[in-house]
């Protein structure tokens, strides 16, 4: 898609404490990654070149990615991992699936195993160690499968050992408040496509627009907009950072790009470094 539809590509560099955080691990640096929508039609091979080279430049210590590889047919996987592989980090690369690449019921393995040729570690309700035993990396089956149930994965960790989740899906988060989450990673929204400045993803705002708007008018709002409450229930979670009760949480706008584009909403690669609280 045309950068005039997406916005250009932003680089969004914060930094998050983490309670507990070895003295080895200050520092770290992680780039996350997200729902590349990689289809041939959502997301430009330039863009994705450069969210590429963008992420080595960051010298990352870990890649996460946060699903969403495609969009229905599984297929271009194929072709996005021999963009991927060009990815490089000191402790590896890990993932988590999206609900796009569930969508059929080989979607699942077909994706996993194209991430995995390319070195990519795939979690589906796992417990990784790339940093060390001291920061555990757990990632969740995406919320909308079968097979999501953190209870058994999150109950195997002590609640001293600080952790990061990756969940595709950020209204996950309002379910990890049972545990400690020091740094929940997700993506799903798309940051909302359409921002208003100042205020935030247009959709929050979605009712009371539709009711002020002109009946001759609502189709094309509701075109707009497009049905977005079966989307996340917890809009106000679109994009950047989050406090979730005592939890931490980052969303992701990522690269790929619905109709009718992106406003306000640029693709993102998000550079995360964690130092001590």
């Amino acid at each position: 898609m045309h950068w005039l539809f997406t916005g250009r590509l932003r680089v969004d560099k914060i930094t998050v404490k983490i309670a507990d955080l070895p003295a080895s691990l200050q520092g770290t640096k992680l780039v996350q990654l997200s729902d590349f929508h990689y289809d041939g039609l959502r997301l430009s091979e330039k863009m994705l070149k450069k969210a590429i080279a963008l992420t080595n430049e960051a010298e990352p210590d870990l890649i996460l990615l946060t699903g969403d590889y495609v969009t229905d047919d599984p297929t271009p996987i194929h072709q996005l991992v021999i963009r991927l592989k060009h990815l490089q980090s000191f402790s590896g690369i890990y993932a988590v699936l999206g609900n796009h690449d569930i969508h059929y019921s080989h979607s699942k393995t077909e994706i996993t195993d194209a991430l995995t040729s390319i070195g990519v570690h795939v979690l589906w309700n796992e417990i990784a160690y790339p940093l060390g035993k001291e920061l555990p990396l757990v990632g969740l089956a995406d919320y909308w499968s079968q097979q999501f149930n953190p209870a058994p994965v999150m109950n195997q960790l002590d609640s001293t050992t600080p952790r990061i989740v990756l969940s595709h899906n950020p209204d996950t988060a309002k379910i990890l408040q049972k545990w400690r989450v020091d740094l929940q990673l997700s993506g799903h929204t798309h940051g909302g496509h359409i921002v208003i400045p100042g205020f935030g993803p247009a959709i929050l705002y979605y009712k009371k627009l539709f009711k002020q708007t002109p009946k001759k008018l609502r189709r094309w709002v509701s075109l707009l907009l497009g049905d977005c409450s079966k989307v996340v229930r917890y809009w106000e979670w679109a994009q950047g950072f989050h406090k979730i009760a005592e939890n931490q949480l980052y969303v992701n706008r990522g690269l790929g790009t619905y109709r009718p584009g992106r406003l306000f909403c640029p693709p993102e690669v998000t550079v995360i470094t964690l130092i001590s609280h």
